[in-house]
Parts: structure tokens; C-alpha cells; sequence
């Protein structure tokens, strides 16, 4: 291995064991550092520690010339300081050379939320007169009652729900866990699903997870994300719908509907409140739309 690639390595296991992040995150990391390491290569450096910041500037600078959207930049810029930060503390290097470097600000994007009515025409597409309908209903039910992310759904196990109290307990980012409250309408189908659906999925074998493959097995974040356009284009939703997009209207309909934002914050398990506030904006711009729609003098 080179020394790039031995520094990738140890930076990832410090990522894992000393920050605790998750798989995901330290992937997302680690292929940034595998990027900037291709450039360096490219620029005849064999040694992150032989960088300075005028690389580095030359290095962003090479993305956005690239094309790469402001948001990736961003991106790359937090994870070389993290990167640096990491051979600062393990005294590989005496000066940062991010320590000057500033990331673009983000532009602003409020995310897409569904209207009521249209959270109510996806919720009832699926078919629910055969076993995968079922499922889905009861997916979809799940995800726009607690504001759940798909990674999280996925990694929903029989032990998390406690129905009978009208909560589920779920692992968000960093393994933390929170308990989400949970309404009777999501709870009665995934009764339905688990009296009918499930034990013909499951097949005999054994699995802890709730919402279950064709083959018994747990589904995959990209099944779901495939499920959930599906279904977005059976309603006839015309909009830019992601995987977030129910969770994005869970807390954006709970929010007009009077809820406190700290409560918010606590049922998406932010971990900083300043998250949770993009969708005050989103309350704000919805609002300003129906007045100028319907005010005689807007």
C-alpha cells in the first residue's frame, strides 16, 4: 500500500472506533480522501503531510471546474477537515493547512413536502389486496406517521415496536436512539401486515426485521427509494419526491399544525436544532403561498 493509501486506511478505523460514526458516513468520507488523493497523485504528491493550502484551494477549484454541485464541495471540504484534523491530533502534522480554508456556503434548498391530500393519495396506491401491498401500505403508513428515515425503516426489528403504548424505538445516526410516537392508523396495518403479509414473506425461516424481501429477507434502502417512486408515480404526484420526502412532510404538516420545534427536533433525532428550522422556512414559504392565492389584495 502507499502512504496515501495506509493514511485513508487509519483515518477510516479512526473515524469507526474514536468518532463512532456510522458505516455510511465513514464510506462517505473515506471515497472523499480516496478523491483527493487520486488529484494528489495526479499532482506528483505521494504524502498528504506534504500539502499546503494553496493545494488544497487548487484542489477545490479543480471540482468546481469539474462541474461538481456547490454541496459536494462542501462536502469535500469537511472531510479533509477531518482528514486534518485527525493528523493534527495523532501529531503527524504541526500546521493545518485547512485551517484558513473556507467551505462555500450552502445555497439554499428547501426540500419538496407533500400537501395533505397528496401524503393521502400515496398512502393509498398500493394494492392492498395482495401480500406486498400490505407491506407497503404498512411501510408507507410508518414513514409518514413518525418522520422515520429509510435507513432507519430498514433496521426496524419486531423488538422495536411497542404498539400497545403507540411507540417504536428507533437507532438514528451515531447509534442513538430515540422513541418515536406512533398513531393508530400506521399501528392498525402493521397488525394487518404482521397477521397476513409478513408470515407468507418470511416463508418458515426466521428474521428480526420487520418489513421483509419476497425472499424473507430484510429490504435494502434502494428497494424502498425504488417502491416509493413507483407508487409516487401511480398518484400522480409531479414533484421532485426522495427517499426524505414523508419524512419532510411529517415534520412540516406536525409543525403547521402547532408543534413545538424542539419537539420536532427530538422526533427526526437532530442532533442540532438548526436542522430542524429549514422547515419553519417551509411553513413560512407554504403560508405565503395561500395568502398570495387568496388574499383579494396580495
Amino acid at each position: 500500500m502507499t502512504v496515501l493509501e495506509n493514511t485513508t486506511a487509519d483515518f477510516a478505523h479512526y473515524l469507526t472506533v474514536e468518532q463512532g460514526l456510522a458505516p455510511n458516513s465513514v464510506a462517505s468520507y473515506r471515497q472523499e480522501v480516496q478523491t483527493f488523493a487520486a488529484y494528489l497523485q495526479a499532482q506528483h504528491l505521494s504524502d498528504f503531510r506534504q500539502v499546503d493550502r494553496v493545494t488544497i484551494m487548487n484542489y477545490l477549484a479543480a471540482l468546481t471546474q469539474q462541474g461538481k454541485a456547490r454541496n459536494s464541495v462542501i462536502h469535500a471540504v469537511s472531510a479533509l477537515r477531518k482528514l486534518y484534523r485527525y493528523l493534527m491530533q495523532t501529531h503527524q502534522l504541526t500546521i493545518n493547512p485547512m485551517a484558513n480554508v473556507a467551505a462555500p456556503k450552502h445555497a439554499e434548498h428547501l426540500p419538496a413536502v407533500l400537501t395533505v391530500a397528496e401524503v393521502d393519495r400515496l398512502l393509498t396506491t398500493p394494492d392492498t389486496s395482495d401480500k406486498y401491498g400490505i407491506r407497503d401500505r404498512a411501510m408507507l403508513e410508518v414513514l409518514y406517521a413518525t418522520g422515520l428515515r429509510v435507513s432507519e425503516l430498514v433496521h426496524l426489528k419486531l423488538v422495536d415496536l411497542h404498539l400497545e403504548m403507540g411507540l417504536i424505538q428507533t437507532l438514528g445516526k451515531g447509534d442513538k436512539e430515540r422513541i418515536v410516537p406512533i398513531g393508530d392508523v400506521a399501528s392498525d396495518w402493521i397488525q394487518r401486515y404482521l397477521q397476513t403479509s409478513r408470515p407468507v414473506l418470511l416463508k418458515q425461516r426466521t428474521s428480526p426485521y420487520l418489513f421483509l424481501n419476497a425472499h424473507g429477507g430484510g429490504l435494502t434502502r434502494q428497494a424502498i427509494w425504488q417502491k416509493i417512486k413507483h407508487y409516487v408515480a401511480l398518484a400522480d404526484i409531479q414533484k421532485d419526491v426522495t427517499p426524505h420526502t414523508l419524512r419532510h412532510s411529517f415534520a412540516t404538516h406536525i409543525l403547521e399544525n402547532g408543534a413545538d420545534l424542539r419537539v420536532v427536533q427530538e422526533l427526526l433525532g437532530h442532533a442540532d436544532i438548526t436542522t430542524t428550522q429549514i422547515y419553519t422556512h417551509i411553513s413560512k414559504k407554504r403560508l405565503t403561498a395561500v395568502y398570495d392565492r387568496y388574499h383579494p389584495r396580495a
